[in-house]
Protein backbone atom coordinates (compact mmCIF):
# COMPACT_ATOMS: atom_id res chain seq x y z
CA UNK A 1 0.00 0.00 0.00
CA UNK A 2 0.76 4.13 -0.86
CA UNK A 3 1.83 5.89 2.50
CA UNK A 4 -1.86 7.94 0.96
CA UNK A 5 -3.76 4.42 1.85
CA UNK A 6 -1.59 3.70 5.41
CA UNK A 7 -3.02 7.15 5.92
CA UNK A 8 -6.39 6.57 5.58
CA UNK A 9 -5.99 2.86 7.39
CA UNK A 10 -4.93 4.76 10.51
CA UNK A 11 -7.33 7.38 10.52
CA UNK A 12 -10.22 5.11 10.31
CA UNK A 13 -8.74 2.94 12.83
CA UNK A 14 -9.08 5.73 14.95
CA UNK A 15 -12.53 6.42 13.95
CA UNK A 16 -13.47 3.62 14.54
CA UNK A 17 -11.78 3.40 18.36
CA UNK A 18 -14.00 6.95 19.16
CA UNK A 19 -10.78 8.95 19.25
CA UNK A 20 -11.95 10.33 16.40
CA UNK A 21 -14.63 12.10 15.03
CA UNK A 22 -15.72 11.99 11.25
CA UNK A 23 -15.53 16.02 10.36
CA UNK A 24 -11.67 15.61 12.52
CA UNK A 25 -11.12 12.36 10.00
CA UNK A 26 -12.60 14.35 6.98
CA UNK A 27 -10.29 16.92 7.56
CA UNK A 28 -7.28 15.28 8.17
CA UNK A 29 -7.55 13.44 5.09
CA UNK A 30 -9.23 16.07 2.73
CA UNK A 31 -12.23 14.13 1.84
CA UNK A 32 -16.13 15.43 2.72
CA UNK A 33 -17.58 13.43 5.48
CA UNK A 34 -19.78 11.32 2.91
CA UNK A 35 -16.12 9.68 1.67
CA UNK A 36 -15.16 9.11 5.64
CA UNK A 37 -17.99 7.19 6.00
CA UNK A 38 -17.70 5.14 2.62
CA UNK A 39 -14.12 4.10 3.83
CA UNK A 40 -15.35 2.82 7.31
CA UNK A 41 -17.70 0.54 5.34
CA UNK A 42 -15.17 -0.66 3.55
CA UNK A 43 -12.64 -1.35 6.22
CA UNK A 44 -15.18 -3.23 8.26
CA UNK A 45 -16.14 -5.64 5.41
CA UNK A 46 -12.96 -6.07 3.93
CA UNK A 47 -10.15 -4.70 6.00
CA UNK A 48 -7.22 -2.69 5.09
CA UNK A 49 -6.95 -4.02 2.03
CA UNK A 50 -10.42 -3.10 1.20
CA UNK A 51 -8.89 0.74 1.10
CA UNK A 52 -6.45 0.14 -1.66
CA UNK A 53 -7.35 1.04 -5.12
CA UNK A 54 -9.15 -1.64 -7.03
CA UNK A 55 -7.21 -1.89 -10.53
CA UNK A 56 -3.53 -2.59 -8.88
CA UNK A 57 -2.35 -5.12 -10.15
CA UNK A 58 -4.40 -5.27 -12.77
CA UNK A 59 -3.88 -4.81 -16.54
CA UNK A 60 -5.27 -1.57 -17.98
CA UNK A 61 -7.80 -2.55 -20.70
CA UNK A 62 -6.25 0.39 -23.09
CA UNK A 63 -2.87 -1.01 -22.54
CA UNK A 64 -0.58 -1.69 -25.71
CA UNK A 65 -0.34 -5.09 -26.65
CA UNK A 66 3.14 -6.48 -26.44
CA UNK A 67 2.77 -7.45 -30.08
CA UNK A 68 2.01 -3.97 -31.06
CA UNK A 69 5.28 -2.86 -28.75
CA UNK A 70 7.88 -5.45 -30.30
CA UNK A 71 6.46 -4.47 -33.84
CA UNK A 72 7.31 -0.23 -32.81
CA UNK A 73 10.97 -1.63 -31.30
CA UNK A 74 11.81 -3.53 -34.58
CA UNK A 75 10.47 -1.51 -36.76
CA UNK A 76 13.06 1.63 -35.24
CA UNK A 77 16.17 -0.49 -34.97
CA UNK A 78 15.72 -2.14 -38.43
CA UNK A 79 13.85 1.22 -40.22
CA UNK A 80 13.67 4.47 -37.79
CA UNK A 81 17.11 4.32 -36.38
CA UNK A 82 17.87 7.72 -35.40
CA UNK A 83 15.02 9.69 -35.19
CA UNK A 84 13.53 11.33 -32.00
CA UNK A 85 10.54 9.92 -30.28
CA UNK A 86 8.15 12.99 -32.00
CA UNK A 87 9.45 12.00 -35.19
CA UNK A 88 9.09 8.16 -34.80
CA UNK A 89 5.29 8.58 -33.55
CA UNK A 90 4.65 11.04 -37.11
CA UNK A 91 6.66 8.34 -38.67
CA UNK A 92 4.55 5.19 -37.45
CA UNK A 93 1.70 6.53 -38.12
CA UNK A 94 2.58 7.80 -41.55
CA UNK A 95 4.12 4.59 -43.34
CA UNK A 96 3.03 2.14 -40.74
CA UNK A 97 -0.66 3.29 -40.21
CA UNK A 98 0.33 2.60 -36.03
CA UNK A 99 -0.81 5.35 -34.09
CA UNK A 100 1.31 5.58 -30.97
CA UNK A 101 1.86 9.12 -28.62
CA UNK A 102 5.42 10.36 -28.31
CA UNK A 103 5.19 9.44 -24.48
CA UNK A 104 4.36 5.70 -25.33
CA UNK A 105 7.08 5.34 -28.09
CA UNK A 106 9.59 7.08 -25.62
CA UNK A 107 8.55 4.54 -22.64
CA UNK A 108 8.94 1.60 -24.87
CA UNK A 109 12.17 2.48 -25.95
CA UNK A 110 13.43 3.31 -22.55
CA UNK A 111 12.25 0.11 -21.56
CA UNK A 112 14.42 -2.15 -23.74
CA UNK A 113 17.54 0.10 -23.03
CA UNK A 114 17.30 2.56 -26.31
CA UNK A 115 17.56 6.25 -25.45
CA UNK A 116 17.27 8.96 -27.67
CA UNK A 117 20.20 9.10 -30.30
CA UNK A 118 20.95 13.02 -29.64
CA UNK A 119 20.95 13.78 -25.92
CA UNK A 120 19.49 17.32 -25.41
CA UNK A 121 21.52 20.05 -23.57
CA UNK A 122 20.90 23.25 -21.38
CA UNK A 123 21.00 25.91 -23.87
CA UNK A 124 22.62 28.97 -23.22
CA UNK A 125 20.82 32.08 -22.28
CA UNK A 126 20.49 34.61 -24.83
CA UNK A 127 18.43 37.95 -25.07
CA UNK A 128 14.92 36.23 -27.25
CA UNK A 129 14.15 38.57 -30.35
CA UNK A 130 10.43 38.88 -31.03
CA UNK A 131 9.60 37.76 -34.36
CA UNK A 132 8.75 40.30 -37.24
CA UNK A 133 5.00 41.14 -37.27
CA UNK A 134 4.27 40.49 -41.05
CA UNK A 135 5.81 37.91 -43.92
CA UNK A 136 8.57 38.99 -45.69
CA UNK A 137 9.65 41.58 -43.24
CA UNK A 138 13.27 39.92 -43.34
CA UNK A 139 14.82 36.61 -44.26
CA UNK A 140 17.20 34.48 -42.42
CA UNK A 141 19.92 32.73 -44.95
CA UNK A 142 22.52 30.52 -44.45
CA UNK A 143 24.21 27.09 -45.25
CA UNK A 144 25.27 24.11 -43.03
CA UNK A 145 27.92 21.04 -44.67
CA UNK A 146 26.63 17.52 -42.77
CA UNK A 147 25.78 14.00 -44.18
CA UNK A 148 22.25 14.36 -45.45
CA UNK A 149 22.71 11.15 -46.87
CA UNK A 150 24.65 9.38 -44.02
CA UNK A 151 26.99 6.79 -45.50
CA UNK A 152 25.31 6.62 -48.91
CA UNK A 153 27.10 9.51 -50.38
CA UNK A 154 29.86 12.05 -49.37
CA UNK A 155 28.74 15.05 -47.56
CA UNK A 156 27.32 17.91 -49.13
CA UNK A 157 25.82 21.87 -47.95
CA UNK A 158 22.22 22.33 -47.46
CA UNK A 159 21.37 26.27 -48.80
CA UNK A 160 17.88 27.63 -46.94
CA UNK A 161 16.08 30.83 -46.16
CA UNK A 162 13.58 30.92 -43.42
CA UNK A 163 10.87 33.95 -43.10
CA UNK A 164 11.64 35.47 -39.51
CA UNK A 165 7.89 36.07 -39.08
CA UNK A 166 6.36 32.57 -39.86
CA UNK A 167 8.92 30.28 -39.98
CA UNK A 168 9.01 29.18 -43.50
CA UNK A 169 11.13 27.44 -45.67
CA UNK A 170 11.33 29.84 -48.34
CA UNK A 171 13.54 27.95 -50.71
CA UNK A 172 16.41 25.45 -49.82
CA UNK A 173 19.10 23.43 -52.09
CA UNK A 174 21.69 21.23 -51.67
CA UNK A 175 25.56 21.94 -53.30
CA UNK A 176 28.87 20.14 -52.89
CA UNK A 177 30.09 23.34 -50.57
CA UNK A 178 28.94 26.40 -49.45
CA UNK A 179 28.94 28.63 -52.54
CA UNK A 180 27.21 31.83 -54.54
CA UNK A 181 25.55 29.44 -56.89
CA UNK A 182 23.88 27.83 -53.45
CA UNK A 183 22.62 30.96 -52.13
CA UNK A 184 21.08 32.78 -55.28
CA UNK A 185 19.50 29.35 -56.33
CA UNK A 186 17.86 29.78 -53.00
CA UNK A 187 16.89 33.59 -53.20
CA UNK A 188 15.71 33.19 -56.92
CA UNK A 189 13.09 30.07 -55.37
CA UNK A 190 12.11 32.35 -52.52
CA UNK A 191 11.37 35.60 -54.73
CA UNK A 192 9.49 33.44 -57.69
CA UNK A 193 7.69 31.62 -55.22
CA UNK A 194 6.64 34.60 -52.36
CA UNK A 195 8.11 37.56 -53.73
CA UNK A 196 11.19 39.95 -52.87
CA UNK A 197 11.37 40.65 -49.07
CA UNK A 198 12.49 43.63 -47.65
CA UNK A 199 15.48 42.70 -45.48
CA UNK A 200 18.04 39.77 -45.56
CA UNK A 201 20.01 38.64 -42.42
CA UNK A 202 23.02 36.30 -43.27
CA UNK A 203 26.42 35.75 -41.75
CA UNK A 204 29.81 37.92 -42.54
CA UNK A 205 31.05 35.10 -44.95
CA UNK A 206 32.94 36.51 -47.74
CA UNK A 207 29.79 35.27 -50.04
CA UNK A 208 28.38 38.07 -48.28
CA UNK A 209 30.78 40.94 -47.96
CA UNK A 210 34.08 42.12 -49.30
CA UNK A 211 36.89 41.68 -47.43
CA UNK A 212 37.95 45.53 -48.03
CA UNK A 213 34.50 46.82 -46.96
CA UNK A 214 36.34 48.68 -44.27
CA UNK A 215 37.00 52.20 -45.13
CA UNK A 216 39.68 54.29 -43.73
CA UNK A 217 39.29 58.33 -42.58
CA UNK A 218 40.88 59.69 -46.24
CA UNK A 219 38.47 57.35 -48.01
CA UNK A 220 35.47 58.27 -45.90
CA UNK A 221 36.42 61.79 -46.53
CA UNK A 222 37.35 61.51 -50.14
CA UNK A 223 33.61 60.14 -51.07
CA UNK A 224 34.17 56.20 -51.49
CA UNK A 225 31.68 53.99 -50.67
CA UNK A 226 32.15 50.36 -49.62
CA UNK A 227 32.95 47.94 -51.57
CA UNK A 228 30.11 45.22 -52.58
CA UNK A 229 30.50 41.46 -53.24
CA UNK A 230 28.70 39.96 -56.11
CA UNK A 231 25.92 39.44 -53.65
CA UNK A 232 26.10 42.60 -52.07
CA UNK A 233 25.48 43.68 -55.51
CA UNK A 234 22.48 41.90 -56.14
CA UNK A 235 20.94 42.61 -53.34
CA UNK A 236 21.56 46.33 -53.62
CA UNK A 237 19.97 45.78 -57.30
CA UNK A 238 16.67 44.44 -55.57
CA UNK A 239 16.81 47.10 -53.23
CA UNK A 240 16.58 44.56 -50.00
CA UNK A 241 18.88 45.64 -46.81
CA UNK A 242 21.15 43.73 -46.00
CA UNK A 243 22.02 43.00 -42.53
CA UNK A 244 25.21 40.72 -41.35
CA UNK A 245 24.82 39.01 -38.20
CA UNK A 246 28.38 38.92 -35.71
CA UNK A 247 26.92 36.11 -34.20
CA UNK A 248 25.31 33.00 -34.21
CA UNK A 249 22.22 33.75 -31.97
CA UNK A 250 21.47 36.90 -34.02
CA UNK A 251 20.11 34.72 -36.76
CA UNK A 252 18.57 31.73 -34.26
CA UNK A 253 15.83 31.03 -36.69
CA UNK A 254 17.96 29.51 -39.23
CA UNK A 255 20.61 28.48 -36.73
CA UNK A 256 17.44 26.03 -34.76
CA UNK A 257 16.56 25.20 -38.32
CA UNK A 258 19.22 22.97 -38.66
CA UNK A 259 19.05 21.42 -36.17
CA UNK A 260 15.71 20.23 -36.87
CA UNK A 261 16.52 19.75 -40.19
CA UNK A 262 19.85 17.41 -38.92
CA UNK A 263 17.17 15.61 -36.68
CA UNK A 264 14.19 14.63 -39.51
CA UNK A 265 15.48 15.66 -43.15
CA UNK A 266 17.79 12.82 -42.91
CA UNK A 267 15.65 10.24 -41.56
CA UNK A 268 12.83 11.08 -44.40
CA UNK A 269 16.19 10.78 -47.44
CA UNK A 270 16.44 7.55 -46.29
CA UNK A 271 13.13 6.66 -46.07
CA UNK A 272 13.10 7.25 -49.95
CA UNK A 273 16.11 5.79 -51.04
CA UNK A 274 18.29 8.90 -52.34
CA UNK A 275 22.04 8.24 -52.74
CA UNK A 276 22.71 10.95 -54.53
CA UNK A 277 22.89 14.78 -54.37
CA UNK A 278 20.70 15.32 -57.42
CA UNK A 279 17.95 13.22 -56.48
CA UNK A 280 18.38 14.72 -52.96
CA UNK A 281 17.41 18.30 -54.74
CA UNK A 282 14.83 16.83 -56.77
CA UNK A 283 12.69 15.24 -53.22
CA UNK A 284 13.47 18.55 -51.81
CA UNK A 285 10.50 20.76 -52.37
CA UNK A 286 7.37 17.96 -50.71
CA UNK A 287 9.23 17.48 -47.81
CA UNK A 288 9.78 21.30 -47.37
CA UNK A 289 5.86 21.48 -47.88
CA UNK A 290 5.95 18.78 -45.30
CA UNK A 291 7.88 21.18 -42.66
CA UNK A 292 6.05 24.10 -43.50
CA UNK A 293 2.43 22.35 -42.82
CA UNK A 294 4.44 21.35 -39.19
CA UNK A 295 6.21 23.87 -38.00
CA UNK A 296 4.82 27.28 -39.46
CA UNK A 297 3.08 29.97 -37.21
CA UNK A 298 0.92 32.96 -38.36
CA UNK A 299 2.13 36.04 -38.50
CA UNK A 300 0.93 38.64 -36.21
CA UNK A 301 -0.22 41.01 -38.97
CA UNK A 302 -1.68 39.08 -41.82
CA UNK A 303 -0.99 42.08 -44.03
CA UNK A 304 2.28 40.81 -46.55
CA UNK A 305 5.34 43.06 -46.79
CA UNK A 306 6.36 41.40 -49.90
CA UNK A 307 6.95 43.59 -52.64
CA UNK A 308 6.24 42.19 -55.88
CA UNK A 309 9.45 41.59 -59.05
CA UNK A 310 9.69 44.29 -61.75
CA UNK A 311 9.12 42.40 -64.52
CA UNK A 312 11.86 44.02 -66.05
CA UNK A 313 14.78 43.00 -63.92
CA UNK A 314 15.39 39.27 -64.65
CA UNK A 315 16.71 37.62 -61.86
CA UNK A 316 19.31 35.64 -64.28
CA UNK A 317 20.54 38.94 -64.98
CA UNK A 318 20.71 39.89 -61.13
CA UNK A 319 22.61 36.92 -59.31
CA UNK A 320 25.74 36.81 -61.59
CA UNK A 321 29.67 37.23 -61.40
CA UNK A 322 30.14 40.71 -62.02
CA UNK A 323 33.74 42.08 -63.46
CA UNK A 324 35.01 44.91 -65.45
CA UNK A 325 36.63 45.27 -68.70
CA UNK A 326 38.09 47.67 -70.91
CA UNK A 327 37.41 47.78 -74.95
CA UNK A 328 39.31 46.91 -77.28
CA UNK A 329 39.02 47.83 -81.07
CA UNK A 330 35.89 46.24 -82.66
CA UNK A 331 34.26 46.13 -79.55
CA UNK A 332 36.09 42.82 -78.27
CA UNK A 333 37.30 41.84 -74.82
CA UNK A 334 38.72 39.06 -73.06
CA UNK A 335 37.17 36.99 -70.15
CA UNK A 336 38.92 33.85 -68.74
CA UNK A 337 40.83 33.37 -71.54
CA UNK A 338 38.30 34.06 -74.58
CA UNK A 339 37.75 37.01 -76.58
CA UNK A 340 34.55 37.91 -76.80
CA UNK A 341 32.67 40.83 -79.36
CA UNK A 342 28.64 41.86 -79.62
CA UNK A 343 26.68 39.05 -80.57
CA UNK A 344 23.89 41.03 -82.10
CA UNK A 345 24.62 44.59 -84.01
CA UNK A 346 22.63 46.93 -82.00
CA UNK A 347 22.84 51.24 -82.00
CA UNK A 348 25.24 50.80 -78.94
CA UNK A 349 28.41 52.73 -79.84
CA UNK A 350 31.20 52.45 -77.75
CA UNK A 351 34.95 53.76 -78.42
CA UNK A 352 38.23 51.98 -77.43
CA UNK A 353 39.68 51.70 -73.98
CA UNK A 354 35.90 52.24 -72.31
CA UNK A 355 35.36 50.00 -69.12
CA UNK A 356 32.25 48.02 -69.32
CA UNK A 357 30.75 45.64 -67.06
CA UNK A 358 30.58 41.67 -67.44
CA UNK A 359 28.14 39.53 -66.14
CA UNK A 360 28.22 35.94 -66.24
CA UNK A 361 25.02 33.73 -64.92
CA UNK A 362 24.49 30.62 -62.85
CA UNK A 363 23.87 28.99 -66.27
CA UNK A 364 27.59 30.26 -67.70
CA UNK A 365 26.16 32.62 -69.96
CA UNK A 366 28.40 36.02 -70.35
CA UNK A 367 26.47 39.10 -71.12
CA UNK A 368 27.77 43.15 -71.25
CA UNK A 369 25.67 44.93 -69.33
CA UNK A 370 25.42 48.72 -69.95
CA UNK A 371 22.46 51.05 -69.56
CA UNK A 372 20.56 48.70 -67.33
CA UNK A 373 20.11 45.93 -70.22
CA UNK A 374 21.97 43.18 -70.98
CA UNK A 375 23.25 42.79 -74.75
CA UNK A 376 24.56 39.26 -76.05
CA UNK A 377 28.29 38.38 -76.56
CA UNK A 378 29.55 35.42 -79.08
CA UNK A 379 32.85 34.12 -78.58
CA UNK A 380 35.67 35.26 -81.75
CA UNK A 381 38.92 33.27 -82.83
CA UNK A 382 42.21 34.75 -81.27
CA UNK A 383 44.96 35.98 -84.68
CA UNK A 384 47.02 32.97 -84.81
CA UNK A 385 50.55 33.82 -84.72
CA UNK A 386 53.00 30.80 -86.45
CA UNK A 387 56.01 30.49 -84.01
CA UNK A 388 57.87 29.49 -87.11
CA UNK A 389 56.91 32.02 -89.91
CA UNK A 390 57.51 34.56 -86.81
CA UNK A 391 60.26 34.18 -84.78
CA UNK A 392 60.79 36.47 -82.25
CA UNK A 393 64.32 38.32 -82.23
CA UNK A 394 66.27 38.34 -79.59
CA UNK A 395 68.40 41.74 -77.84
CA UNK A 396 71.85 41.17 -78.72
CA UNK A 397 74.26 42.49 -76.02
CA UNK A 398 74.85 45.95 -75.18
CA UNK A 399 77.51 47.97 -76.24
CA UNK A 400 79.72 48.87 -73.38
CA UNK A 401 79.36 52.63 -72.21
CA UNK A 402 82.45 54.73 -71.46
CA UNK A 403 81.74 57.58 -68.47
CA UNK A 404 82.28 60.76 -69.49
CA UNK A 405 85.15 63.41 -67.70
CA UNK A 406 82.29 65.09 -65.65
CA UNK A 407 80.68 61.31 -64.56
CA UNK A 408 80.36 61.28 -60.87
CA UNK A 409 82.65 57.84 -60.67
CA UNK A 410 85.45 60.16 -62.44
CA UNK A 411 85.39 63.16 -59.80
CA UNK A 412 85.03 63.82 -56.33
CA UNK A 413 81.87 64.35 -54.14
CA UNK A 414 82.02 68.05 -55.50
CA UNK A 415 81.15 68.25 -59.19
CA UNK A 416 82.03 71.73 -59.49
CA UNK A 417 84.76 71.81 -61.77
CA UNK A 418 85.69 75.67 -60.76
CA UNK A 419 85.57 75.19 -57.17
CA UNK A 420 88.14 71.78 -57.40
CA UNK A 421 90.43 74.08 -59.04
CA UNK A 422 90.49 76.71 -56.79
CA UNK A 423 91.43 74.28 -53.86
CA UNK A 424 93.79 72.68 -56.01
CA UNK A 425 95.96 75.30 -57.10
CA UNK A 426 95.89 76.96 -53.47
CA UNK A 427 97.36 73.88 -51.63
CA UNK A 428 99.98 73.80 -54.49
CA UNK A 429 100.76 77.86 -54.07
CA UNK A 430 100.86 76.67 -50.02
CA UNK A 431 103.28 73.81 -50.40
CA UNK A 432 105.36 76.35 -52.67
CA UNK A 433 105.45 79.12 -50.29
CA UNK A 434 107.24 76.36 -47.62
CA UNK A 435 109.62 74.80 -50.02
CA UNK A 436 110.47 77.62 -52.53
CA UNK A 437 109.36 75.14 -55.40
CA UNK A 438 106.47 73.02 -56.05
CA UNK A 439 107.36 69.02 -54.31
CA UNK A 440 108.26 66.43 -56.97
CA UNK A 441 104.66 64.82 -56.69
CA UNK A 442 102.83 67.74 -58.50
CA UNK A 443 104.65 67.52 -61.42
Amino acid sequence: MTKAELKKVHVVEKILEGYMTNAEGAAVLGMTQRQVIRLKKNYQTGGAQKLAHGNRGRKPSHALADEIKERAVTLYKEKYHGSNNCHFAELLAEHESLHLSPASVRRMLLERGIKQAKQRRRAKAHQPRSRKTQAGMMWQIDATPFAWLEDRAPAFALHAAIDDATGIVVAAVFRPTECFEGYSRVMQQGIWNYGVPLGLYSDRHTIFRSPNETLTVEQELAGEVKPLSNFGKAMADLQIEHIKAITPQAKGRVERLWRTFQDRLVIELRLLGITTLEAANAALPPLLEKHNRKFAVCPRESQSAYLPLDPSLPLEHVFTKREYRQLGSGHTFSYKKTLYTLGKPTELRLSAKTTVEVRETLEGEVLLWMYGQAFTLQATDRPSRDPVLTPKEKAGSAQPRKPTKDHPWKTTYDNNITKRNTKQRSFQDAMYSQHNSYPEAFW
